[in-house]
């Protein structure tokens, strides 16, 4: 049985341990970065937004490791088969790039040599800003997105790991609707909310140095209702609940176990090979059909990142909580498999 948080706590208690580890379906738990223990180095935090249609993807993040920050922008074009991905890295910020205790308000921006990023949320819905000199064959990229119609639920993680101190504190945002563009010289990608939308992977915690972890997700539209999932292990102690659900018309369904299938050939994983899942309770049995591999290995030092984000379309079957049967056909997401050290 998955424990499910229902009101409101502290997510840590004064030891900085979780009072609960579980799963809720808003941000109930109430970060309090003072609380936190585990070395003044060893915080994490980012934040990690997603947009997408059927033409392209937009992949934004900041992020705040005490020692190391990086700031990454991604533009895939899913009709060419090309995507590029930069991300610039900070030395020592020690928390001063500024992100909010909370996802549900509050704003952080960052800016560097040729680029710049702000991250919006004071009213009821969320802007993106990005810029970047030299982005693609000597051309800039600038970007302006609104988001919207968030959904009244969505999956909020609290996941410890062995260590005393360490636990991961992670909220996923389904299903906002995307509306803007991203402009690449003389180049313009549309987001439109009728086929656009955007997911929030929103991280703050303290985990172990070195981790594997497989993550999937995707947002439309099936049958004239907005349909997402959220699909994932292999990070911390999942025992007293995974993240996998299911969100229907704004609504979260809870799965229990999903296993990702990756195609191997000659040993090792075949990314761009039709991938299937399947959940423990029956209720998620999905093919997968990759597009393009957004595979990236940045490095500083001794942090490293292999990245395999995969993106494609997912047909098959998804049962609500109810019993409800719904089937995809050719919803675009993406699914990946992340080793990192850092």
């Amino acid at each position: 049985m998955q424990h499910e948080i229902t009101q409101a706590i502290p997510l840590l208690d004064e030891q900085g341990e979780l009072t609960q580890p579980g799963w809720a379906r808003r941000l109930l738990p109430v970060y309090d970065r003072s609380r936190v223990r585990g070395g003044p180095l060893r915080l994490k935090e980012r934040d990690c937004y997603l947009v997408m249609n059927r033409q392209c993807a937009l992949a934004l993040t900041i992020s705040d490791n005490r020692y190391m920050g990086m700031d990454s922008i991604s533009l895939i074009d899913l009709w060419e088969g090309w995507q590029v991905t930069r991300s610039p890295m900070r030395l020592m910020p020690l928390g001063g790039t500024g992100l909010p205790q909370s996802s549900l308000r509050g704003s952080c921006a960052r800016a560097g040599r040729g680029y710049g990023l702000l991250f919006q949320h004071e009213g009821e819905g969320r802007t993106l800003h990005a810029h970047m000199d030299r982005f693609r064959d000597g051309q800039a990229l600038d970007a302006q997105i609104l988001l919207t119609q968030e959904p009244e639920e969505s999956i909020v993680m609290c996941t410890p790991f062995e260590k005393p101190g360490q636990f991961y504190f992670n909220q996923k945002i389904n299903c906002m609707r995307a509306q803007g563009k991203v402009t690449l010289g003389d180049r313009e990608y549309v987001f439109d909310p009728e086929d656009s939308f955007a997911v929030l992977d929103w991280g703050r915690g303290v985990w172990t140095c070195r981790g594997t972890w497989y993550w999937g997700s995707a947002s439309g539209m099936v049958d004239g209702v907005p349909f997402g999932f959220n699909i994932g292990y292999g990070f911390g102690d999942t025992s007293a609940a995974t993240e996998n659900a299911l969100f229907y018309g704004g609504k979260l369904h809870k799965l229990s176990q999903v296993t990702f299938h990756i195609p191997r050939k000659n040993g090792r994983e075949h990314y761009l090979a039709p991938w299937t899942f399947d959940s423990d309770d029956r209720r998620f049995r999905m093919k997968f059909r990759p597009i393009l591999d957004r595979a990236a290995c940045p490095s500083a030092g001794v942090v490293r990142s292999g990245q395999h984000q995969v993106f494609g379309s997912f047909t098959g079957t998804a049962v609500l909580d109810d019993g409800t049967a719904v089937r995809l056909k050719e919803l675009l997401g993406f699914a990946e498999k992340v080793d990192d050290r850092w």
